[in-house]
């Protein structure tokens, strides 16, 4: 699965760069990181040097990458959304949140054929959706929000990638997905009926380690964490150039880009240090989603989410 692309900047001022050097004694912490606009800053920094030698970016095509790499060993940490943290949790492999990187504000959406004026227009239809990924979460929040079980409508589960296609053929009534895919349904005549901007702060794309690379290599991980806050401000300050070197690196065209920016937000360090809180909104969340993913069979085993979240990596300032 390819992780949705660019979006609604909520940044506060930067932070110093100067920060960003480290050193360690241990074996380089791998990253997992796939293409997501969310995850740009770590390119940034790699790009103008920002990320220590301690942290190296192993880019994969798909989340599917990162998640095989954390549990066959691989990598030391990943860059996720959170439900697929919670189904890698289910699994046994104990992880830690130490970044959110940002917040879907509308990234994720519904888009319908004109005939579905209404989401309770959705029973009986045809609805196109990645099961295992972020969109199959969406779509059990949309059924909630309509009074719909999964047996109200008939589940298509198809790469978001094939969405178009499926739609051209007249195969499908709906797609749950996100960009650039959603645009392209739009094109053909698709409508968004519903986004994740229905349901705020419920979607996060986060920066995880696992707990043993915590514990035995915490510079790297401050390293890491420091360098996506680094990369972060260039986007901020000097976001023209950001956007060109983003949309040069994924291939797209820079409109995209500022198109994609409008439907997220990248969470500064006081709203990081707020959501990732003893009881606050990702271990809420993510309390909900799994008893969520388990009652729909997508995970075999509720996790244990006590030590999720751990806010001693990030940076003690901003500047």
């Amino acid at each position: 699965m390819q992780r949705r692309d660019f979006l609604a900047l909520s940044i506060a001022s930067g932070f110093a760069v100067a920060g960003v050097t480290g050193c360690s004694q241990q074996q380089p912490l791998a990253f997992g990181i796939h293409p997501w606009i969310g995850y740009e800053p770590l390119y940034l920094a790699r790009d103008f040097g920002w990320l220590p030698g301690s942290v190296v970016l192993k880019s994969g095509t798909s989340s599917k990458d990162s998640v095989d790499g954390l549990l066959s060993g691989e990598l030391g940490g990943a860059a996720l959304t959170l439900d697929e943290t919670i189904r890698v949790l289910s699994r046994g492999l104990e992880l830690v949140v130490v970044a959110v990187a940002d917040v879907s504000a509308g990234a994720d959406m519904l888009v319908v054929r004109p005939s579905i004026n209404g989401l309770a227009d959705l029973r009986g239809q045809r609805i196109a959706v990645e099961v295992n990924g972020v969109s199959g979460i969406l779509l059990l929040k949309i059924l909630e929000v309509a009074g719909l079980s999964r047996d109200d409508i008939v589940i298509v589960d198809l790469a978001i990638s094939q969405h178009p296609e499926a739609w051209a053929r007249g195969d499908i009534d709906a797609a749950v997905c996100y960009e650039p895919t959603a645009s392209a349904l739009q094109r053909a005549g698709g409508v968004r009926l519903f986004d994740s901007s229905d349901i705020p702060e419920t979607i996060f794309d986060v920066l995880v380690v696992t707990r043993t690379t915590a514990d035995t290599n915490p510079e790297a991980v401050r390293d890491l964490v420091e360098a996506h806050f680094a990369g972060l401000q260039h986007l901020v300050r000097s976001q023209h150039d950001a956007v060109y070197r983003v949309a040069s690196r994924q291939g797209v065209d820079p409109v995209d880009v500022r198109n994609a920016l409008a439907t997220v937000m990248l969470p500064d360090l006081s709203a990081n240090q707020r959501y990732r809180a003893a009881f606050g909104r990702v271990e809420t969340v993510a309390r909900s989603l799994s008893r969520l993913m388990l009652s729909e069979g997508m995970i075999s085993n509720q996790p244990s989410l006590q030590r999720l979240c751990d806010t001693a990596f990030l940076p003690r300032r901003s500047s």
